[in-house]
Formats: C-alpha cells, structure tokens, sequence
C-alpha cells in the first residue's frame, strides 16, 4: 500500500487554513504518520439544476490557502492530493447534479453549459496544482448523475492533461466502480468506499468477511480495467451502528462507540493491505479544527478519529 493518507480541510473556509487553529490540527494530523493528504477543496454550484459554477469569495478557501495547506504537509515530506469539490448550495446531494439530454428543439443545451463550467472550475485548479507541484489531482467526486456523459467527461480529462501532468484520479460513489465506462483516461480507480462491512453485525470477524467480498470484486475490476485501486473516501464515524451505514452523519441519537469505529477501520486495513491492486486510502476525515482533549473525543460521534482508538489503530498500522 503506498498511499497513506487522510483527507483534510474539506469544511474549511476562506482564510481558515492559515489560522492557528488549522495549523494545530493540521500537525495533528501529520503525527498520525500520513505520507499523503487529500486537501479537499469546497465551492459551490446555486443548486443542484444550476450550469453556473461560480467562485464564492466569502467562503472558498483562497489559492493562497492551498497553498499555505500544501506548504505544511512539504514541510513533512508528504504528497498532496488536491481535491477540488463541487457541493449545491440547496443541500441537494452532487449525484443529483443533472440535465434534461436535450431541449424541446433537440439540442443538447444544459449539459453543454455545465461542462463549460465544470471545465472552468476543474482547469483552474489544475493549473494550481500544477504549479504547487501537487503528485494527484481528483477531477470529480460521486458525481453519479453526470458520469454517463463519457464524451464530455472525456474532453474535460483531456484538457486537464494538458496543463496539469500528476496522476488523475476520479472519486465515484461505492457499488458504481464497474458502471464507470472511462477508466482509461484515469490514473487510478477512485471510490467512496462506504461499505455496509457491518449490516449483519459488527462483530469483527464477520466484518472481516465482508470486507474480503468487497476486496474480491475490485480486485477483478482493477484486473480488467489495469488501474489500481484508491479509497478516495472512507471511514465510519464513532457510534454504534455506523458500520452498517458508514455514509451517514445525521443519526445523532446513536450511542458513542470508538470500538465499533476501530474495528472498521483494522478490519479494513487487514484485507487491503495485502491486496496488490490496492493503492491505498485517503480516510474521511480530519477536521480542519479538531478538539484538543479525550473528554471531547467521547463527545464526538463523528468521523474523527483523534484521541480515539480509531487513531491508534491507524497510526500502528501506517508504521507497518
């Protein structure tokens, strides 16, 4: 597994990166013994029907918050992933993000304007990586109702490639790695990997067996298509049940429980590791401020694993 990472910054806001509550998160992070970051990167579209992507001066970190970002994790040797983001603003999920495929005279008007921005949007923090000397750049995440339109989706990789010369990789959601027709362009296989390993239980050898399912359906995929695979997003937050819908972050009457959180992700590690086709993990994810004592890790039932068991998990076996 070459890829340890972990992702970071994704509700960061204009300015927050450099301030010294990040800065302290971020060392945090880097104890954890990461050799890559995921610095995800949020704008937003008005709504989930809109073809304009506009910058949002208020709330979007700067180029030179990434940049500051970027620069911490050089400091400790680390690679970067940037991640840019496209969220709607109305709350609506990304996958819902989507088109009528033609207007009432026949022409192919709303998908064309929304690639001409997206293409905007995704060129602009290709250059940025480029010159930050960013090692991957993921073009797009779980963005379901737009990856039929291979043609567009096609063009766009095309002119990222030309001004941008990492590796590519795109985050689809999990259980729709094989309906994705354009792998070939791609660097890398790219999932949200959010599998339900504890639907029948959460016990740890039964998440074992499901987590052996889910590693003998990529591994056939990384096969066929002749891409290894990435976890772009994982994780499971620290509440009783999460394994079985490790998506989630609105049950909030769900009991604490670090051990159920820690099993998924040992579990986890424990198959993939071992599997050749397996790149390695970006873990969903840091916050860009994280509490400083144990009292408030019991507290949190969300997807951070510092001061919990999760943690020590991790950090042993990124030492492996």
């Amino acid at each position: 597994m070459d890829i340890k990472g972990f992702t970071y910054g994704y509700a960061g806001k204009r300015g927050d990166f450099r301030s010294p509550g990040a800065v302290k998160s971020q060392e945090l992070l880097y104890g954890v013994g990461i050799n890559w970051l995921c610095l995800a990167v949020v704008n937003r579209q008005k709504n989930f029907f809109s073809t304009d992507i506009s910058f949002d001066y208020a709330a979007t970190p700067t180029d030179g918050d990434i940049a500051f970002a970027v620069g911490k994790a050089r400091e400790r040797g680390i690679k970067v992933c940037l991640k840019p983001m496209l969220n709607s603003a109305d709350g609506m999920w990304r996958a819902y993000i989507g088109f009528p495929d033609l207007n009432m005279r026949g022409v192919d008007v709303y998908w064309g304007e929304w690639f001409k921005s997206y293409s905007a949007f995704m060129s602009h923090y290709a250059e940025l990586a480029e010159e930050l000397q960013c090692e991957m750049l993921c073009v797009g995440c779980e963005m379901s109702g737009t990856e039929r339109k291979e043609d567009y989706w096609r063009e766009l990789i095309e002119k990222i490639r030309s001004v941008y010369s990492g590796a590519l990789v795109y985050n689809v959601n999990h259980h729709r790695e094989e309906t994705l027709a354009w792998w070939d362009v791609l660097d890398y296989i790219g999932t949200s990997a959010y599998y339900q390993v504890g639907v029948n239980g959460a016990e740890r050898g039964k998440m074992l067996a499901e987590w052996e399912k889910v590693r003998a359906g990529l591994a056939a995929l990384s096969e066929k298509a002749g891409k290894r695979l990435v976890f772009m997003e994982i994780g499971c937050r620290s509440a009783k049940g999460c394994s079985s819908m490790p998506w989630d972050f609105s049950h909030k009457e769900f009991p604490f429980s670090e051990d159920e959180q820690a099993d998924f992700y040992e579990t986890c590690l424990d198959v993939f590791m071992k599997e050749p086709n397996f790149a390695g993990v970006f873990w969903w994810d840091w916050s860009t401020f994280i509490y400083d004592t144990e009292e408030e890790a019991k507290r949190d039932l969300g997807f951070n694993i510092h001061l919990k068991k999760a943690e020590t998990v991790v950090r042993e076996k990124y030492a492996e």
